[in-house]
């Protein structure tokens, strides 16, 4: 009956698209002198368009000169301005070189809806002005933004600690290494505030408290292991990571094989973010399948969606002996009716040094029978093949990590998994 269900409502969401498709059609023929006029701009090389004008209260400018020198063009579609009302997120898809180069495609963000970006114009005014609308430029030096600048030394928790999921808790290890890996200045390196300029300090204070996803992808960068993309560069109010691949919804109904591969990378990467050499603590509050990627090559799986990253410093906690700092912290299980449901407290995951929130996450979400996607349910290991359903062992494994019976049964359950996924992985290469 369930999968039945499940059935129609992947049918009504093809229909849905079809119907969607229809009206596009519909609009493109309508418009299309206009449509072709856009199709031969190249608006990356727009400093409106780039909200350059914004700046310094933008995410940044190192790779400005790549942008207006026109090497990044939208691919087709991504030039037509008419499906921006469907691009809520500000996603877009890109050439970065010369054609005759050679060029590679890159994931372009604005980091926020239209909606969200105009909100940061308007908070920056009312905290500034006690209006909605200013001149952004005037307004800026009279924010907190601004109250750095100077010969302050350090970034300090005390200046940011609660502006955003990155710096809810953060120990003035974690902020000297966002000052020392800033990539949009040229002095980086270094973890003094005051070596960098008052255009960039407020820049990176402006992304650390609208959206801190620019600033993990920096700090805790793929090219030394961890599982983000990578990032590459900002012009106003755009940023620019590398391609990875499709997402991970669409490989739902991939071959079994690959779908246990994916998995096992699944629960490494929670125990990556969970217990590493560098005693960070990366906790994922925003756990879908639209937030991870899978390299077309490698087979890589990589996080693609890093703004709900909470940054725990263990050696804070263990320094600091909150109460209850050494007591285990075992997530709750919430079973509601929505996709991509999670129970957590922040404060909790602040001040114990033992939690399984990643391994929650990942199961309940991803992997388990609870987890639900587009119309879709039982998980990315949905239907395994007739022997190892009979042995019963998978099945118990994901309950009992989403949905633990016995006291610290998740801890177990999620090493006895990635344990066990290894093998068949192993078994079916």
């Amino acid at each position: 009956m369930l999968r039945l269900v499940s059935l129609k409502l992947g049918r009504l969401y093809r229909y849905v698209k079809l119907a969607v498709l229809g009206s596009l059609a519909a609009a493109l023929v309508l418009n299309t002198h206009s449509l072709l006029a856009s199709l031969q701009r190249n608006e990356l090389s727009e400093r409106r368009f780039l909200q350059l004008n914004k700046c310094p209260a933008c995410w940044g400018t190192s790779w400005c000169r790549k942008f207006l020198n026109g090497q990044l063009r939208l691919e087709s579609w991504g030039r037509l301005r008419l499906l921006d009302f469907f691009n809520v997120k500000n996603v877009y898809f890109a050439r970065y070189g010369e054609p005759r180069e050679g060029s590679r495609r890159v994931v372009l963000k604005r980091l926020g809806s239209a909606q969200e970006l105009a909100d940061i114009d308007t908070k920056i005014c009312r905290r500034a002005t006690g209006r909605g609308r200013c001149d952004l430029l005037q307004a800026l030096p009279a924010t907190e933004f601004a109250s750095l600048n100077g010969d302050v030394r350090l970034l300090t928790p005390g200046a940011v600690e609660g502006w955003s999921d990155l710096v809810h808790c953060p120990s003035q290890r974690l902020l000297d290494r966002l000052v020392r890996r800033y990539a949009e200045t040229k002095d980086s390196g270094s973890f003094l505030l005051r070596n960098l300029k008052d255009s960039e300090r407020m820049q990176l204070l402006i992304t650390l408290a609208f959206n801190p996803e620019p600033l993990v992808l920096q700090s805790f960068p793929s090219d030394e292991g961890w599982p983000f993309a990578k990032y590459l560069g900002a012009c106003g109010r755009m940023v620019a990571v590398n391609y990875v691949g499709e997402e991970l919804w669409s490989y739902f109904n991939a071959p079994w094989e690959k779908r246990v591969d994916l998995a096992w990378q699944l629960m490494e990467i929670a125990e990556q973010l969970t217990n590493n050499d560098f005693e960070f603590a990366l906790y994922l509050l925003d756990v879908s399948f639209d937030n991870f990627a899978v390299g077309p090559r490698d087979g890589k799986v990589i996080i693609v969606d890093a703004e709900n990253v909470l940054v725990a410093d263990k050696r804070l906690i263990r320094q600091n002996k909150p109460e209850n700092w050494d007591v285990w912290y075992e997530s709750k299980f919430d079973d509601c009716d929505k996709e991509a449901c999670l129970s957590f407290s922040k404060e909790i995951l602040c001040a114990r040094v033992t939690v399984d929130h990643n391994y929650y996450a990942i199961c309940q979400n991803l992997l388990s029978r609870h987890a639900t996607w587009r119309g879709t349910s039982g998980g990315l290991l949905h239907h395994p093949p007739a022997e190892i359903a009979k042995e019963g062992r998978l099945e118990a494994l994901l309950d009992e990590c989403a949905n633990p019976k016995k006291r610290y049964g998740r801890f177990q359950a999620a090493r006895e998994l990635r344990e066990y996924l290894a093998q068949l992985s192993n078994n079916v290469r």
